[in-house]
């Protein structure tokens, strides 16, 4: 007894010394004792009252990895066994409690979080169980009263502070709410969060944004999910990839949320002993079972009383991990020793406890009043209306365009360079007879510059933002169409400016046909390319998952394309078998239509030596533009048929984007 009493007051005064340490007195909050202010701010989708406790159990909590697909066939191979994840996994947490989920890696702490937040992906998992909120099954109405920090951080890079909570508070707190109430609920949160010092600075992104630090990024999650006041939490490894001082920084700011009145769960990763000891309670798992549910003192007490002393001034979270870990090469003996402390467990007075509440709260349901009822089973994805959220995603599309360096400043510099550069080797050709090679040569080379540049410029934005868009869009804050359109107009105006600074700089220097008319129908026919190859590329850009794979996927494809273009390949030569990727190059549409416009009003083309010789009249391939014109085997009456085909696939390539990320967005909802 008495070693237990010197293990048990060694962690004790650990306890005591943080959160003096801190400001806290060591003992647990009253259960149910709320000491926030009523905001009136809402939870997503709901009217939850911040002065709403949350009590959370689970119980029969089981899932099971679903069986992969067979690769020759349909269907899933039933042969196969269903690996168990979680097995009967059971607790509860209180109002005013911080839980802590720690375990080993693998142990099912994260599955077990996004379980609990209704956050399973049903194409790999499957789960069952009892999941309540004050007795109450919700489902997945348990997003509307809650809100989730993920693990990582993902932000707009170029938005401040500020900005960035500005527009969560614009879109996610209710309809109800004035402008100016939700600009101050900002103001709170910042205060609140200690985030003033960087609230105008811009968020950035590691490597290649500088920005603000990672514990404030940190911070700006928690300020970003707790800016409608929801009264249950959940965090996924908060202190992940933080130094010790801001790991306890953070996990202090969730130990005074907890102090007023708020439930908060959160996994956590390897804490230091000062970090641990500011948890109200911890969940030991264990091979997806509950090792111990309950407070810091009692764990050392569990774990003593089975033959497992924790040592003198040893960190009992890296002993408790340690203990329930399986080391490879013992995973038998390892797995033997997990299952019997899981089992002991169960059998104390304490696992039967947590099991008796449930069943109580359960069986007398806790109702907290209509509008907080109404939180579970409400249908609106979004608070804020269709103009609201364009307004909104609209100013922060515009602001992320021109604040991007590598979108904006670099792409003005990179076509002002190349045109002078192009400008400058086909300085002023003459139209004669090598000038007609030279002349298709830099028309074809225009239309491929202007694919090249603004399709790959996509593909090394449009990726960065899909991973927050998907995020948000699951979070409820905007429609799909809405990001889809806002970004695609904030974006038009770099896609119109670019081509005409370019078509401006080359054209007259190359000394193409020199007529205004001839100049602006040039300048439109480049604008098209423009904006044809950037709908191209949202396409492979919202279908693959890195900046890396639709840089593969893009340049595979323009090969072909480029090929059936006009210019390597005469169309009289095409074989048959290859003729439909004729009809999908809009190479060969865009090339036909500048090739006419440049030669179609040049009655004669100059050639060298006595134009009334025989021999010069022989050498000379081409006498007018007419003739160049049906050497390309282009057709004169085409013109508007070629527009329309331009217009038809910007407009197509577009609408397919946008399907393939609606089907991508709503695959991450589930």
């Amino acid at each position: 007894m008495s070693d237990e009493k010197n293990d048990n007051s060694v962690y004790i005064n650990v306890l005591e010394d943080a959160n003096k340490h801190n400001g806290h007195s060591f003992h647990h909050p009253h259960i149910g004792h709320h000491h926030g202010r009523k905001f009136g701010y809402e939870a997503q989708h709901s009217m939850v009252d911040s002065t709403e406790t949350v009590t959370l159990s689970w119980e029969n909590v089981n899932v099971y990895v679903n069986p992969k697909n067979q690769v020759c066939c349909r269907g899933s191979d039933q042969n196969m066994s269903s690996k168990q994840v979680l097995r009967n996994v059971y607790g509860h947490v209180k109002p005013g409690t911080l839980l802590a989920i720690i375990g080993a890696s693998g142990s099912g702490k994260t599955t077990l979080l996004n379980t609990l937040t209704s956050r399973i992906n049903a194409e790999t998992l499957t789960s069952s169980g009892d999941i309540k909120v004050n007795g109450i099954d919700v489902g997945t109405g348990i997003r509307n009263i809650s809100a989730y920090v993920q693990q990582d951080d993902l932000f707009i890079a170029t938005m401040t502070v500020k900005e960035h909570l500005t527009f969560r508070a614009l879109l996610r707190m209710e309809k109800e709410v004035p402008r100016h109430r939700r600009l101050e609920r900002v103001d709170e949160v910042i205060q609140e969060l200690g985030l003033q010092k960087c609230q105008n600075n811009i968020i950035g992104n590691p490597g290649r944004i500088k920005g603000i630090s990672g514990g404030e990024m940190r911070r700006l999650s928690f300020a970003s999910e707790i800016l409608t006041n929801p009264p249950l939490l959940f965090c996924d490894e908060p202190t992940s990839g933080l130094d010790s001082f801001m790991a306890e920084n953070i996990v202090q700011t969730l130990k005074t949320m907890a102090d007023k009145g708020k439930t908060v769960v959160c996994t956590i990763h390897q804490p230091s002993s000062e970090v641990f000891a500011m948890f109200h309670h911890v969940l030991v798992m264990a091979e997806g079972r509950v090792a111990f549910l309950g407070d810091a003192e009692g764990a050392l007490s569990f774990y003593k009383g089975i033959g497992y002393p924790c040592p003198m001034n040893y960190n009992p979270a890296d002993f408790y991990i340690m203990t329930m870990a399986v080391v490879p090469g013992k995973e038998k003996e390892c797995k033997e020793k997990i299952e019997a402390i899981c089992d002991k467990f169960s059998d104390t007075a304490n696992a039967k406890a947590i099991l008796a509440e449930n069943k109580q709260v359960a069986g007398n349901p806790k109702r907290t009043g209509i509008i907080f009822e109404e939180a579970f089973t409400s249908t609106s994805r979004y608070e804020a209306s269709w103009f609201q959220q364009f307004h909104a995603v609209f100013a922060r599309s515009w602001k992320t365009t021109i604040r991007e360096p590598m979108v904006f400043r670099v792409r003005i510099a990179q076509t002002i360079i190349i045109s002078v550069i192009l400008g400058l080797i086909y300085l002023q050709l003459d139209v004669d007879q090598e000038g007609v090679q030279n002349i298709n040569g830099v028309l074809f080379l225009i239309v491929t510059n202007m694919t090249m540049s603004n399709l790959f410029g996509v593909l090394n934005s449009f990726p960065l933002e899909t991973p927050i868009f998907l995020r948000e869009y699951a979070t409820g804050l905007y429609r799909v169409d809405i990001y889809f359109l806002c970004k695609s107009l904030a974006e038009l105006p770099l896609y119109t400016i670019i081509p005409v600074m370019f078509c401006a700089i080359t054209y007259w220097m190359v000394g193409l046909y020199a007529t205004v008319e001839a100049f602006l129908v040039f300048t439109g026919v480049i604008l098209l390319v423009a904006n044809t190859s950037v709908s191209f590329g949202y396409i492979v850009s919202a279908a693959a998952n890195s900046v890396s794979t639709a840089l593969v996927i893009a340049s595979t494809v323009m090969i072909p394309l480029l090929m059936f273009g006009g210019f390597f390949l005469n169309s009289e030569s095409i074989p048959v078998y290859f003729i439909w990727l004729e009809y999908l190059s809009w190479f060969n549409y865009a090339y036909e239509l500048i090739a006419i416009n440049q030669w179609d009003n040049i009655d004669t083309i100059a050639c060298e030596g006595n134009s009334t010789s025989s021999d010069s009249q022989s050498s000379c391939l081409y006498k007018s533009g007419t003739q160049v014109i049906n050497y390309l085997n282009f057709d004169k009456d085409n013109r508007w048929i070629d527009v329309g085909c331009l217009l038809a696939m910007l407009v197509a390539y577009r609408l397919i984007a946008f399907v393939i990320l609606f089907i991508k967005a709503r695959k991450s909802k589930k």
